[in-house]
């Protein structure tokens, strides 16, 4: 089994995996609920960093002493809100946004939109979700004028790009896109192609390429 210290978790007797412990197990410091906001969180910054964002070393590697250090034992979800820059276009931003506990309205959604700072240098809006969102409140996201992605806490957990079968993956920009294409004298609908023989062959479910999709923001035609 693995043993979680306070800075994650380290090989036990499962061979050396460094898989993280039973989340209701006891840790070292703090509590089950700030472990687990953690482990999501420093997901979302690797996910951030694999978007394409500017994500510092600091919080790729915040460890839990630090995490408890700055958020305490009990955080409040409202300060773990990030807000970063894209690589590719400084003034466009991705923000992740991390909701309560109580089941998620539309007047939630209404709020959370009127609560957004400089709306149109938004790129897109992740939701890290503790409860389930009635399908009035998603209705409501289909309003914004940015993509909007959800998640549920427990998903963000474990990095499912770091999985063994997980072939590893990036976001191409529409000129690096352009330059491989001319590079390898391929057509666009020829790479597409060949990524998805590729990732069916490699990946280690359909279920896991969908989640893979999610997890880096792919939109139709990017996959």
């Amino acid at each position: 089994m693995a043993i979680v210290k306070g800075d994650g978790v380290v090989p036990g007797s499962d061979g050396g995996s460094g898989r993280p412990g039973c989340i209701t197990s006891r840790v070292a410091e703090g509590s089950v609920e700030s472990f687990r906001f953690y482990l999501c969180r420093r997901t979302v910054m690797e996910m951030l960093r694999d978007r394409g964002c500017n994500v510092s070393d600091s919080d790729l590697n915040l460890s839990l002493t630090e995490f408890l250090s700055e958020f305490g034992p009990n955080p409040d979800h409202e300060r773990l809100s990030v807000c970063v820059p894209l690589r590719s276009k400084p003034s466009k931003k991705i923000v992740v946004i991390f909701c309560g506990t109580d089941e998620i309205r539309k007047r939630n959604m209404c709020g959370i939109y009127a609560g957004l700072p400089n709306k149109a240098s938004i790129h897109q809006l992740i939701l890290v979700l503790q409860s389930k969102m009635n399908c009035y409140a998603r209705k409501e996201l289909e309003k914004y004028p940015f993509k909007v992605d959800t998640f549920h806490i427990l998903d963000l957990l474990v990095n499912i790009t770091k999985h063994v079968s997980q072939p590893k993956l990036e976001i191409l920009a529409a000129e690096e896109k352009k330059k491989l294409l001319m590079k390898y004298n391929l057509e666009d609908k020829k790479m597409l192609s060949n990524l998805f023989s590729y990732v069916s062959s490699s990946a280690p479910s359909d279920a896991g390429n969908d989640a893979t999709a999610r997890y880096y923001g792919l939109e139709k035609g990017q996959w």
